[in-house]
């Protein structure tokens, strides 16, 4: 069964990315500046965050706090399959 709102065998990928730029535009500045891409490899689903040079800090947070937390709602939330979910951020 589907959620509301979304069609039957619809990607759940597309569902992680939106969580992840929600999540990373919630903690920015400038929310206009966030790019969240998705790279699929062969092993490994990874959401690549980009933000302003001076949002940086606030989405890697104090010994990386705010950046293990992310990942770490992401992994909750990511479908089991044989793939891993990874999120990186880029400077």
């Amino acid at each position: 069964m589907s959620a509301p709102g979304r069609a039957p065998g619809s990607s759940s990928a597309i569902d992680l990315g939106e969580l992840v730029r929600f999540l990373t535009v919630n903690l920015v500045d400038k929310p206009g500046e966030v790019i969240v891409s998705l790279v699929q490899e062969r092993d490994a689903d990874v959401y690549e965050i980009e933000v302003g040079d001076d949002d940086l800090g606030q989405i890697i947070g104090k010994g990386g706090k705010t950046a293990r937390a992310i990942r770490s709602v992401v992994s909750a939330a990511a479908p089991r399959t044989g793939k891993r979910t990874l999120v990186e951020i880029l400077e």
